[in-house]
């Protein structure tokens, strides 16, 4: 992506450094990265990840000396011109709808953070919470795409990724993500299992997906995509399809567990929000998917 030189967003928070006064998370026993990679776009809630009550929010300490390498650096400022292009994305498209965007916050950390939704560190992945309406984001997230679950190497994956941590964003300001927690409160209910719960989660994700798909098509339209960005951000779905996940993770796929959608869905439901450009074809929840 054509990004140097481009506006940064105002809206990063920079955590890099910062450590608990602690020196550790508050995990309640922590998670594991591939059981966070398969759920950590779901609950907005890395409290919930790791079964543990959510933490109150404490103050952080700075840590003495940190440098961020050059390529630190560089994914640092990719981020901040990212965000700022999803932000004059839903700044265009939600008001033709009568709808308004509140921008996010976007926090980027190093290592450990506090959330409005608890305790985290590099192992839950990137995450929006719903709570604090705020896209949390360790750069350390990237290597691990590319080098342990295959994505593709380029810049653009990460414009994926935070454009579909935005979209949770705007499913939240339309709605959507109550709808969602509505349905999540049946299963704890009894009123609903847990299979049927994951179809409606898969269709959320998906959701999210078509919405970084719109992102990309507005940056397309402002020439700010170069050769390969597209195949990028496809390969970055691709490597978290739940089906991809769980093949690396235990050898073998149940689509019943499935709570994020195979990477042909997530692939196809991004470039749906690319070739539409706009919300006319969103609706994944009465869709075929």
């Amino acid at each position: 992506m054509r990004w140097q030189g481009r506006q940064k967003s105002d809206n990063v928070s920079d955590r890099r450094g910062m450590s608990s006064p602690r020196g550790r998370v508050a995990t309640g026993g922590g998670i594991g990265l591939v059981l966070a990679l398969v759920i950590f776009l779901v609950t907005g809630d890395p409290g919930a990840l790791f079964g543990a009550a959510v933490p109150q929010q404490q103050p952080q300490a700075q840590t003495q000396n940190y440098e961020p390498s050059q390529r630190e650096q560089q994914l640092f400022d990719y981020a901040g011109v990212s965000l700022k292009d999803v932000e004059d994305t839903w700044n265009t498209v939600l008001p033709q709808y009568d709808e308004q965007y509140k921008e996010p916050t976007m926090v980027i950390y190093s290592g450990y953070t506090e959330s409005g939704c608890g305790a985290a560190d590099s192992g839950v992945g990137p995450f929006y919470c719903t709570r604090d309406q705020t896209i949390y984001l360790d750069l350390s997230f990237f290597d691990t795409l590319i080098q342990r679950y295959g994505a593709q190497q380029g810049d653009f994956i990460m414009n994926y990724v935070i454009a579909h941590e935005a979209g949770h964003h705007v499913q939240t300001l339309l709605g959507v993500t109550d709808q969602l927690n509505q349905l999540r409160q049946r299963v704890a209910t009894g009123q609903m299992n847990q299979t049927e719960f994951n179809e409606y989660s898969v269709r959320y994700e998906l959701q999210a997906d078509y919405l970084a798909g719109v992102v990309a098509k507005y940056q397309a339209n402002r020439g700010y995509l170069e050769e390969g960005d597209l195949e990028e951000a496809l390969s970055a779905a691709a490597a978290v399809g739940d089906d991809s996940i769980q093949k690396k993770a235990q050898g073998y796929v149940d689509p019943d567990t499935f709570n994020h959608g195979t990477s042909q869905q997530r692939q196809t439901w991004f470039m749906k929000g690319f070739k539409a450009g706009d919300l006319s074809e969103w609706d994944t929840f009465n869709a075929s998917i």
